[in-house]
């Protein structure tokens, strides 16, 4: 049977098999790509970097909810080094590579999609069994939190490394996708109808966990704590619909388009690959620009951040002397309706307190 296997081919013979063109010389065209996709890949490394640090400086976002969400980013930020390393192994390049060069091409964008899938599932779930109790964090503990990232790597991992491990198409030249000239049609359907599955579950349990927290604010008392509560879940929930509809309207088509090619339908998929591509890509650049959006705590750890990265000059400026409470004002009400309010020791406790823009 290995008389059959052509492991000592290059990347040409399988381009070449089904009909896939690897241009000669770089075009113009091609040269706009690169440059537009670095360019994209630079800004999402950087941003979901800041994302991550903010994460991890804020006090405030130390909770599973985020710190799910800065696995997300960190999903977005190796989809960003994984665009990148295909920016530099495309076009004429693509020639030159081995066929175990293309597969890490091409691993390692499978596999920056799976763990953004699969983490978006986590949340999906963390959410589920958190407003249902009408808590606004779980509590699940941070080696179990830790435990799950891990979790969600590994399977990641291995899913990117399948078609390397024999789900290929070197021993079956008629299965060869379009696309994916390499790989079998028959994991393009697998690989998009899984992930196409995850897409319509996360949909149904947050479409459920939006109409649970529609009754459930119906009849809620205009009691201030419980007002405040209703507020903040309703407003993190927004964030994550937000994160959820962007990751399904940026990566539908592209898995479409794989499953379409994986069916062998003949419509022409080479003509609307590098768009879906593109957009794809693009998703990994707006998570952070919805954390941004969304979230008034984020958006001011993000600017201290920078002001300590970039301090103005003449150092102090307006907000000389002014601290960044991580923690922020703990609002207490007593039976009677007052209000006290307990400040944290910001300085202390937040090491950005000491960037003073």
């Amino acid at each position: 049977m290995d008389f059959f296997c052509y492991y000592d081919s290059n990347v040409s013979f399988f381009y070449l098999n089904v009909n896939k063109t690897i241009p000669e010389e770089w075009r113009p065209q091609d040269y706009v790509v690169v440059g537009l996709g670095l360019t994209v890949c630079v800004f999402i490394i950087l941003t979901n970097i800041l994302v991550m640090s903010a994460i991890f400086m804020n006090r405030r976002f130390h909770y599973p909810i985020y710190y799910l969400l800065g696995n997300l980013a960190a999903a977005d930020l190796f989809a960003g080094i994984a665009y990148m390393h295909l920016m530099f192994h495309t076009g004429p390049w693509t020639k030159k590579l081995s066929i175990y060069q293309w597969f890490l091409r091409q691993g390692l964008i499978d596999t920056s999609l799976t763990a953004s899938v699969i983490n978006l599932m986590a949340i999906a779930l963390e959410r589920h069994q958190t407003i249902f109790t009408m808590q606004l964090h779980s509590s699940m503990t941070n080696r179990r939190v830790i435990l799950l990232i891990l979790a969600i790597w590994l399977i990641a991992i291995v899913m990117g490394l399948v078609p390397t491990m024999g789900w290929n198409c070197m021993c079956d030249l008629q299965n060869c996708s379009k696309m994916a000239p390499l790989y079998s049609r028959s994991y393009l359907v697998f690989w998009a109808v899984l992930n196409l599955f995850s897409f319509t579950v996360m949909v149904v349990v947050y479409t459920r966990i939006f109409i649970y927290v529609r009754r459930k604010n119906l009849r809620m008392s205009q009691h201030t704590s419980q007002t405040k509560h209703k507020e903040t879940v309703v407003s993190l929930m927004r964030t994550v619909f937000m994160i959820l509809g962007c990751f399904v309207i940026c990566w539908t088509p592209g898995l479409v388009l794989l499953l379409l090619d994986g069916v062998n339908c003949g419509c022409g998929v080479l003509t609307y690959e590098k768009y879906m591509l593109v957009l794809a890509e693009f998703n990994s650049l707006m998570n952070p620009i919805i954390y941004s959006y969304r979230d008034q705590d984020m958006r001011r750890t993000f600017k201290r951040i920078l002001c300590c990265l970039w301090p103005r000059a003449g150092g102090r400026g307006q907000h000389a002397g002014v601290r960044f409470n991580t923690l922020e004002q703990e609002v207490l009400t007593d039976s009677n309706g007052t209000q006290t309010t307990h400040h944290s020791d910001a300085k202390s406790q937040d090491p950005l307190a000491s960037c003073l823009c």
